[in-house]
């Protein structure tokens, strides 16, 4: 099985007919993910791609033509917001926000939001999506890197996750479900309701967890990870280990405060809980192998790859 899509996926893209709406939708397509629509105020009755996509004027309306269930975000900032609370309020179960550059007071009313609604699950906002290779692209990944198999990947940064995939995918070692959470401040998933996901995933045999300087997701990850999930290889590896306190680096949630969300407390966390971690993000690929060959799952992980 896989975590939050797979083959039973049927997903819209909101602001389809945007440059980057109507790319990676045509991405996903090749790609074998089930598009059912999209969704374009004002140009519901059309289609897109050479008629392979409807488009629709609004969420609720896909939902009942198509049985949606899932649904990437390609609209502009200062409308993105909006588009995630139509998505949750027309029961959309997987909303994948690529959007950056939401202003943090909107993100602040969709959590809010959210909290009514917790059959729906934000991914982001401002992070590469989701994948389950060979089954469901959502986002702007690359595709061709990925490979089927039985690790689970959850970051904060879209590049350092295609970074880590591809040292696995070079390995031998393929991904069951690759989810970029995204580095701003007020967002989605956590790197903890993903974790906890893999956790129940029989197929997911060992995790890539990729964090960063600001906050204390992965300190509140690498303690249940200690409590509840010793049985599950775990790889971690934190980025901005050199950034000086108070200042913003990158993600708008990258921001250390005293020892408060510092790379240094993250790693004493994750190394305390049992994860290994790599200091370096070249070092991940080869961290993970030994990992898995000293508690004898190497095989069962390369073997699952395909």
């Amino acid at each position: 099985m896989s975590i939050l899509v797979g083959k039973h996926t049927r997903l819209i893209t909101q602001g389809i007919t945007g440059s980057q709406g109507i790319f990676h939708t045509e991405m996903a397509l090749k790609y074998g993910t089930n598009v059912v629509g999209g969704i374009t105020p004002g140009k519901g009755g059309t289609t897109v791609l050479d008629g392979r996509v409807p488009v629709f004027n609004s969420v609720v309306e896909s939902v009942r033509a198509t049985g949606a269930n899932a649904s990437m975000i390609y609209v502009p900032p200062l409308y993105a917001a909006d588009a995630i609370m139509e998505a949750a309020d027309a029961g959309i179960e997987v909303i994948a926000c690529i959007t950056e550059g939401i202003p943090i007071l909107d993100m602040v009313r969709v959590k809010y939001f959210l909290s009514k609604r917790p059959s729906s699950k934000l991914i982001g906002p401002n992070c590469p999506g989701i994948i389950t290779p060979g089954e469901c692209k959502m986002g702007i990944m690359p595709a061709y890197i990925h490979k089927r198999g039985r690790i689970g990947i959850v970051s904060r940064s879209g590049t350092l996750t295609y970074e880590a995939v591809n040292q696995l995918s070079l390995r031998g070692l393929g991904q069951s479900t690759v989810v970029g959470i995204g580095g701003d401040p007020v967002n989605g998933l956590t790197h903890l309701d993903v974790i906890k996901r893999f956790a129940a995933d029989e197929e997911t045999l060992a995790i890539v967890m990729i964090g960063e300087i600001g906050g204390s997701n992965e300190e509140k990850a690498a303690q249940w990870i200690g409590e509840n999930m010793r049985h599950k290889p775990v790889v971690g590896f934190i980025a901005g280990a050199t950034a000086p306190p108070g200042k913003r680096m990158g993600h708008a949630g990258a921001i250390v405060s005293g020892n408060s969300g510092s790379a240094s407390s993250k790693i004493e966390a994750m190394q305390s809980a049992g994860v290994r971690v790599a200091h370096t993000i070249v070092e991940i690929g080869r961290l993970m192998e030994e990992f898995l060959l000293d508690v004898d799952l190497l095989d069962a992980c390369k073997e699952g790859t395909r």
